[in-house]
């Protein structure tokens, strides 16, 4: 110990030196320790405290998160390691036995402090990035996490070096050549870190965007992106985890351009019974004509029929002879004129009513357009409203829907043949 008022106070006690030195120890490190509590009380309750509450009171969002991640609060723990590693060199000698342990705990404690609170900026940075992103979809996280690993094993490599006397480099070159462990222990880092760049730099995913990923069941938003893992909130509010590599190196789909685009694709068709298939006669021709929507369309087109038949000399008497209106011909322009008439679709995007190829289940009528609001709920009662007034309006059109004999058919059959 260094010669100092301490030793010679007790010293005129004609105390033993033992005595005299372990006495002035025990003093030294009281009034330490005293003086270590003392200013971080002093940092914590007053400088920290203000600035705390300044921080939550003011009009700034961005400061924020530097409360909610107390990284004052860290940086605040600066102060007692840094009394401690005074006094160390105040009142040790170097030569003491104590003073390279000492000293290398006190170091140890300046790499955990610094550590933590470096830590501490990367989570406020994210956050703040959060807070006054202009992209709100863009994502920080896989950078502050490789940000933190890193700060993790350099930290770990410098307590290393601290209690071990070897140089950090030397620690470097040694996990440099353990390439193949390395690499073992942070494969799923490094994949992941690589695909976060992947992902940021050519925008595939964003956060809040609808993305569809069937080999792990998650179908909803996308609530966080992180160096390790994508989380999925699905529509039915349980949670999927998908490591982020997993979207570079397997297919998915982004509802993104949907959402961007203004619509939402409906598309439907209506299965028309065969069988219920067949040229209008006149009576036909003139109920269907009382229908406005249809009106002008009915008249132009028997106009534009009956002139080709008189050009081509087509008997009017023979149904096959020549051209004739059909219900189904009449009823796609029904359904045209009735969505072009529904202020709900968008009538710039792709409008298609087309009919499929014939199956087993009947004529398919398919209805490709895009409806204006893409909010689910609104977009399925949209959707559904349409193919309500289409089925209710089918048999005015002499149509039926296909439906495969229900066990109700079968009875109504029976009832039938019984009262026969």
């Amino acid at each position: 110990m260094k010669n100092n008022w301490f030793t010679s106070l007790f010293q005129n006690l004609k105390l033993s030196s033992t005595t005299v030195e372990l006495l002035a120890y025990m003093l030294i490190a009281f009034a330490v320790i005293l003086t270590a509590i003392i200013t971080t009380l002093i940092v914590r309750k007053t400088l920290l405290k203000f600035l705390t509450n300044w921080i939550q009171s003011n009009n700034y969002r961005w400061d924020d998160p530097l409360a909610k991640n107390k990284l004052l609060s860290k940086i605040s723990w600066f102060v007692p390691v840094t009394v401690f590693s005074l006094a160390i060199d105040m009142f040790l000698d170097q030569g003491a036995t104590s003073y390279l342990p000492a000293k290398r705990l006190i170091t140890a404690s300046f790499v955990i402090v610094s550590v933590l609170s470096l830590t501490a900026l990367l989570s406020s940075a994210n956050d703040i990035h959060r807070i006054v992103r202009k992209n709100k979809g863009a994502s920080l996280r896989s950078y502050i996490d490789a940000g933190k690993i890193l700060t993790y094993v350099l930290g770990a490599i410098f307590l290393i070096s601290i209690f071990t006397g070897k140089s950090p480099w030397g620690i470097l070159s040694v996990l440099g050549g353990l390439t193949a462990v390395t690499m073992l222990v942070f494969k799923d880092s490094i994949l992941g870190f690589v695909a976060s760049i992947q992902i940021n730099s050519t925008d595939m995913v964003r956060l809040g965007d609808w993305v569809e990923i069937p080999q792990y069941g998650a179908d909803g938003d996308v609530v966080d992106i992180s160096i390790h893992s994508i989380r999925v909130q699905n529509w039915d509010k349980t949670i999927s985890t998908i490591p982020t590599y997993a979207l570079v190196s397997n297919s998915f789909k982004n509802w993104r351009g949907m959402s961007e685009s203004g619509g939402r694709r409906i598309k439907r068709a209506l299965n028309i019974d065969i069988h219920s298939i067949r040229f209008c006669d006149e009576q036909m021709l003139d109920k269907l004509s009382n229908f406005s929507l249809i009106a002008d369309y009915i008249r132009n087109k028997q106009q534009e029929i009956e002139e080709y038949n008189l050009h081509h000399n087509y008997d009017q008497n023979l149904t096959i002879s020549g051209r004739r209106q059909t219900n189904v011909g009449i009823f796609r322009a029904y359904v045209i004129a009735y969505l072009r008439n529904n202020t709900k679709l968008h009538q710039e995007m792709t409008f298609l009513v087309r009919q499929l190829a014939p199956t087993e289940h009947g004529l398919p009528l398919e209805i490709y357009v895009f409806s204006k609001d893409q909010a689910w709920a609104n977009y399925e009662a949209i959707q559904a409203d349409i193919f309500d007034h289409l089925l209710a309006a089918i048999p005015e059109f002499g149509l039926r829907i296909f439906q495969n004999p229900s066990g109700y058919d079968f009875r109504c059959l029976g009832n039938k043949d019984t009262s026969a």
